[in-house]
């Protein structure tokens, strides 16, 4: 078997757009990242993207079947939710 080598991707950094790799991997290192705030953003900027293409309650639909855990309320409070 071939040992498989990770490279670097933009999928290792969600933040990409926010900060670079160096700081969100000293970040990540310490422990200073909220994980569920980092799904949150992510769900949020899915929801963005997909709902160019799709309505409201379709993009909810395919983002919970990428997230089967949370509920369709769960999704659409996170993707309404006002930033403070």
């Amino acid at each position: 078997m071939k040992p498989t080598i990770k490279t670097k991707t933009k999928n290792d950094n969600p933040l990409s757009d926010l900060i670079d790799d160096e700081v969100f991997n000293t970040l990540k290192k310490y422990k200073l990242l909220d994980e569920k705030a980092i799904r949150d953003y992510k769900i949020r900027q899915m929801y963005k993207d997909m709902r160019r293409e799709m309505s409201a309650g379709e993009a909810i639909d395919k983002i919970q079947e990428l997230f089967p855990y949370l509920q369709f309320d769960t999704i659409r409070k996170i993707v309404y939710q006002v930033s403070k």
